[in-house]
């Protein structure tokens, strides 16, 4: 007698074979999954309740519903296929701990790679507010995940002391670095790291994601020589704050204000290895107030290509790369939002799914504001995410309800 988990109707297929997500699909369609989870080696020997291209959409679906619980999450993902009658049979829905398990079976490698297939700049040409004078508009930044208070995760992520130095945070914590294209808040690129890597350090494996046509932004945080030099390497152009204290002569004074200027690595006291440098300098805050003197350095040496006056307004679009963040962790995940993986695999896991889930969400947002020729900042993410979820749960016939979870015996 076969199990619930493989029985099939008339036409042959599986129950899980149906599995749809509507938005999600669109961005993961099935031959996709199928080919990547393939190309990893995660391809079942034997029928599984929960094969392997399930469990990628189980994952991308708990980074949807972030506050559902493990069984309620995979009753979303199948239970409206009986319900609308589509499928002839029934189909257990898996314990917390079976969900843990084909976690585990799973890894990280395949979010990975479908990260790596999937995820990339989408603004085209005509895209509202993504271009500056030919040049796409992108940043770079990092932000912290608290995890689960396990032993596994506190080992390899590590935990942040606390604000007065007494002790240690309460939640291990992962470091990620991500690349962002500014006009649609798109992440492209992604690392994920324990908390003792540095920010420059993560930021640097992105890197390879940058290419010419692009103009990379920066805070005064990621100002370090060997960055800089790694960056500008790929091609692309660079617009980033550099420290107050930085030594920067003046070489050539230039018609809109700016000047010419080289910088050293910190270890070149003879300064024998410079790297030429365009500066510009402003300052921002109230008449008669306390002002804010804003230094920036760019790979764009001719002021007419990028005037001072529009390179100072074009720095402050750096800031869309925090408004993406926000979209991630408070309204995606949720104030306060931990995630659930006690398992380092399973938090790499967890993280890309997030990051695809974002990704989905984003690209669509993009392909409504091109129907009407907007900018895609002036579209709501929490209404896509509200709507996106409806659609999910309307096509499953389904509402989600919080249910009492249950500790995995595999947790990941």
């Amino acid at each position: 007698m076969p199990r619930p988990g493989q029985v099939k109707s008339s036409t042959g297929e599986r129950f899980s074979d149906r599995i749809a997500l509507g938005v999600l699909t669109r961005a993961f369609p099935p031959e996709l999954v199928d080919e990547v989870v393939a190309g990893c080696g995660r391809v079942e020997q034997r029928r599984r309740l929960l094969p392997a291209r399930v469990v990628v959409y189980f994952v991308l679906a708990m980074c949807l519903f972030s506050g559902q619980g493990y069984e309620e999450v995979a009753r979303l993902l199948t239970q409206g296929l009986e319900r609308e009658r589509r499928w002839v049979g029934t189909w257990r829905v898996p314990t917390t701990g079976a969900i843990g398990r084909a976690r585990l079976r799973l890894g990280p490698e395949p979010l990975r790679v479908l990260f790596a297939r999937v995820c990339r700049p989408v603004a085209v040409p005509g895209t509202v507010g993504a271009w500056y004078r030919g040049r796409r508009l992108v940043a770079v930044d990092g932000t912290t995940f608290d995890l689960p208070d396990s032993e596994a995760n506190a080992g390899f992520f590590g935990r942040p002391g606390t604000s007065r130095g007494q002790g240690r945070s309460a939640y291990p914590q992962a470091r990620v670095a991500v690349l962002v294209e500014c006009g649609t808040h798109v992440v492209f690129a992604a690392d994920v790291a324990p908390l003792a890597v540095r920010e420059t350090i993560a930021a640097r494996r992105l890197f390879a994601s940058l290419e010419p046509g692009m103009l990379l932004l920066a805070d005064r945080g990621f100002h370090d020589f060997e960055l800089w030099r790694a960056a500008s390497a790929t091609g692309a152009d660079l617009l980033w704050r550099i420290k107050g204290n930085a030594v920067l002569p003046v070489l050539a004074s230039l018609p809109d204000g700016s000047y010419l200027s080289e910088i050293f690595a910190g270890h070149d006291r003879r300064r024998v290895d410079p790297i030429r440098v365009r500066v510009v300098e402003y300052t921002l805050g109230p008449g008669g107030g306390e002002e804010i003197v804003y230094r920036l350095i760019t790979t764009v040496h001719d002021p007419s290509a990028a005037p001072a006056a529009e390179s100072a307004a074009l720095y402050h679009e750096r800031w869309e790369i925090e408004t993406a963040l926000d979209e991630i962790k408070t309204h995606q995940g949720g104030p306060g939002h931990v995630l659930r993986s006690r398992h380092p695999a399973g938090v790499e896991q967890e993280i890309l799914g997030v990051l695809l889930v974002h990704h989905a969400l984003r690209d669509l947002m993009h392909h409504a504001a091109r129907d009407v020729d907007c900018d895609p900042d002036r579209l709501s993410f929490i209404r896509t995410l509200r709507v996106v979820r409806r659609h999910v749960t309307g096509q499953a016939a389904f509402s989600p309800l919080p249910t009492r979870r249950r500790t995995p015996r595999h947790p990941v």
